[in-house]
Parts: structure tokens; sequence; C-alpha cells
């Protein structure tokens, strides 16, 4: 009896996680897209073409937008007509602010591991010093004279007694 209660509490009922939504899911059919960023759907069509917006595809090769393709489409379209900026123009941009972003990416990455690089060598220089022998003294050279010193010997203390 004592097992199977065992097991009844080991197994509890988990709910199944739900679905983590990102500004990255692609979520929005073409139509929904069209109607969040302002823009026909033909115009999106022609943005994927150009590689201006590049969405998911379904397995049935439909489109499906992220939030982040609608904040993209929207600011292609602010580009193009607040800033009166040529689609090819506005690839460049595009494609110079991913290039930013992953550099930016990469230097953090580099940053993070030179940190860490640092924090184990200071690491590996403590434990170096922690390792010195203590009972050791440090060695200092004496520096020579040309000096010359007299040495007398010290006389027996018989001698001395006898003399006394």
């Amino acid at each position: 009896m004592e097992g199977r209660a065992d097991r009844g509490r080991q197994q509890q009922y988990q709910p199944p996680r739900a679905y983590q939504l990102t500004e990255e899911t692609p979520v929005y059919v073409i139509s929904v897209a069209a109607q969040l960023s302002g823009l026909h759907p033909q115009t999106l069509r022609q943005y994927d073409r150009l590689g201006l917006v590049s969405p998911d595809r379904t397995a049935g090769r439909g489109r499906r937008y992220s939030a982040r393709d609608i904040e993209q489409l929207r600011e292609v379209q602010r580009l193009s007509q607040d800033e009166g900026i040529n689609l090819a123009g506005i690839k460049r941009i595009i494609e110079l602010e991913n290039q930013v972003a992953a550099l930016q990416a990469r230097a953090a990455e580099l940053q993070a591991a030179l940190e860490a690089t640092a924090a184990s060598a200071r690491q590996r220089e403590a434990a170096v010093h922690a390792s010195y022998r203590r009972d050791l003294v440090p060695y200092q050279q004496v520096q020579q004279s040309s000096a010359l010193v007299v040495w007398r010997p010290k006389r027996p203390k018989r001698q001395q007694r006898s003399a006394d």
C-alpha cells in the first residue's frame, strides 16, 4: 500500500506548458499582417520578393508574419514615404542594421568571454599565491664589501680562569 501512495505523490499532474509567444513567433496571415501594417497584401508580397521582409512559411507555403515582421513592414513604409528612400536603399539599410546588430551581439559575446578569462586568470593567480610555502624565508642577496674584519677567537673558559 505504501508503494502505491508514494508513486501517486511522485506522479502529480502537471498541466501542459503554454505556448510561448515572442516577437519572432509567426502567427499572422498575410491579410491580418496587411491590416496591422496599413499596407496592401500585394505590397507585402512584393516586399517579400524583394527580400525587405521575410516571413516564415507554412507547410502549404502560406506566409506567416511575426510581430517583428509587422514592425519592419511599418519601418519600410516610413522610410519609403516619409524619407523618400527607394526600396533598394531600404534593403541596404536593413542589411546594414542587421549587420550592426550581429556585430554588437558578437562584441557582447567577446566581452563576456574576456571577462570570464580575466576572472579565471585571477583565480589561478590567487591559487598560485596561496600555494606558496610559508616556512621558507625569502632569499635576499647580501652585498659584499671589501672591508677587512679581524677575527679573534674566544679563549676557552679554562684559559680565562688561569689568566685571572
